[in-house]
């Protein structure tokens, strides 16, 4: 045996101290990427329909019932799946925002290690090439949302990413185990529990499985169809049994107001989530033209454009509602990336392209999701006029009560988030072309909501009204309803900022 000089042992451990580094830096990456996301949560101010419907949550164990004593209009799934959060956080003492926010983080790493485990296992990606990927998928989940994190829209892309792995898998002839398919569709039955819009992307992802395989019938009894159905029939008849009010009552008021405001196809076209959405696409399929259009990026493409045709039917134009399409953009652009291997000096100076044109994107499309409402500057002068103040907001705006009222430990009146039904009432009424019929449809509604508002108020007296003349006419609002005003007459202007008047009741003599 020949005995080895010293050049030749440091040439040894130098490859194993490069090895080990190599294997340390990606989850170093992670690591940053979180902090970078944790610090983002303490930043940016709560999102709005979050924190509203913590408040709802709460109520719902407070023993309160969804649709009757509390009015939302989603499906139960939008409540329920806060619950978990708020049964957590008061077993602790804790804030239920900072345990829901954990829970998501749990969630991101729950889903993208089952991915990547589904994903191993059929050999999609490399080593090299998987994990940059990995850590592009850590920031579009943790990062890329800002103000849209933990809403619907973000936790059901969570849930959703292992199904499209399978799918990804089967396109390459690879079968996942029994137990990571069951858990992909119950995943994927989770998403669409939430809004009925989120099916059009499954459905683009199976047609992209379909015509990249050839399909037949019998893939209906795959684990992960199988375990999709059993969760949704599931969930139905829960919402049968459990919440009917959602159907009897809900329904209609979404069918007859809520769905009757829209903004038109060619507004939607001109919002930022079209014009990102777009360029990630055209960028992501520039670069796979070089190197070959495969299954797996079919797939994301077309699930994708699901939720892109989600994003126009439900026909608002918020930002959260283009986080998906977004987000699997940017995804397919990063995969196009990540399977771009340049050979000459020119491939190479193209391939950085890509990459700075990818962090533009993410960065712009972070600037889009934290457009909200943001009632910040509201909170030092409430905290001024006492604790625990109880609030009620004559406004149509979700965001002038929520997530103030939860950040100055206050309560809130009203069975609803705010006086919407009006809102939309008179935005239909502006536009023209509402028939007599229908305008007594509306205003029936309108007059339910009055109805509920007067009885909370006397159920539960405000002692700070806030008066919204910023996004709407509160008081125009309560001058023409004076079954309303007379509630609040003991009461006087104390502040007004931003054309928001502060009411309290004014004091016995």
């Amino acid at each position: 045996m020949r005995a080895t000089t010293p050049g030749e042992t440091a040439s040894a451990v130098l490859p194993g101290r490069s090895l080990q580094r190599s294997r340390i830096l990606p989850w170093l990456a992670v690591v940053a990427l979180l902090i970078v996301a944790i610090v983002l949560r303490h930043v940016l101010a709560a999102n709005t329909d979050v924190s509203w419907l913590l408040t709802v949550g709460e109520r719902v164990l407070d023993g309160q019932r969804l649709y009757i004593d509390i009015i939302e209009t989603n499906p139960p799934m939008a409540v329920l799946a806060y619950l978990p959060g708020i049964a957590i956080a008061r077993a602790l003492g804790l804030a239920a925002e900072h345990v829901t926010d954990a829970l998501v983080f749990i969630g991101i790493a729950v889903s993208l290690l089952l991915s990547a485990r589904i994903l191993s296992r059929a050999s999609v990606l490399g080593v090299a090439q998987g994990w940059p990927l990995a850590l592009l998928a850590v920031a579009l989940l943790a990062v890329l949302p800002t103000q849209t994190f933990g809403q619907r829209e973000h936790i059901a892309l969570i849930a959703m990413l292992p199904m499209l792995a399978v799918l990804a898998g089967r396109i390459k002839h690879s079968a996942p185990s029994r137990s990571a398919a069951i858990a992909a569709g119950i995943g994927a039955a989770i998403a669409l529990s939430f809004k009925p819009y989120f099916a059009i992307a499954l459905l683009g992802a199976l047609v992209a499985e379909a015509v990249s395989t050839r399909l037949s019938w019998r893939v209906l009894l795959r684990p992960e169809y199988l375990a999709l159905a059993v969760a949704l029939a599931l969930y139905a008849a829960v919402v049968i049994v459990l919440f009917p009010e959602f159907l009897t009552v809900v329904g209609p008021l979404v069918h007859d107001v809520y769905l009757q405001v829209q903004q038109p196809v060619m507004m939607l076209l001109e919002k930022p989530a079209v014009a990102l959405w777009a360029t990630a696409l055209l960028a992501a399929m520039v670069l796979k033209r070089r190197v070959g259009v495969d299954g797996p990026f079919v797939l994301l493409l077309a699930t994708s454009a699901g939720f892109a045709a989600g994003f126009v039917l439900q026909g608002k134009g918020w930002p959260y509602h283009s986080y998906p399409m977004i987000a699997l953009a940017l995804l397919a652009f990063g995969y196009a990336r990540m399977t771009y291997l340049p050979v000459t000096g020119t491939d190479r100076l193209f391939g950085v392209g890509a990459v700075v044109l990818l962090a533009l994107l993410f960065m712009r499309s972070m600037l889009w999701f934290d457009t909200a409402f943001d009632a910040r500057p509201l909170q030092e002068k409430i905290a001024q006029l006492g604790p625990r103040p109880v609030i009620l907001a004559i406004s149509a705006e979700p965001g002038i009560g929520h997530p103030l009222v939860r950040a100055v430990g206050g309560t809130w009146v009203s069975r609803q988030q705010g006086l919407w039904v009006a809102a939309y009432h008179a935005v239909l009424r502006s536009r023209g072309g509402v028939s007599p019929a229908q305008d007594r449809l509306l205003e029936a509604y309108a007059a339910r909501e009055r109805t509920m508002l007067i009885e909370d108020i006397k159920k539960r007296p405000p002692t700070l009204v806030l008066v919204d003349d910023l996004t709407g006419s509160g008081s125009e609002w309560l001058k023409a309803h004076p079954d309303v005003a007379d509630l609040l007459k003991d009461f006087h202007v104390v502040a007004a900022i931003n054309k928001v008047t502060f009411l309290t009741r004014s004091r016995e003599p």
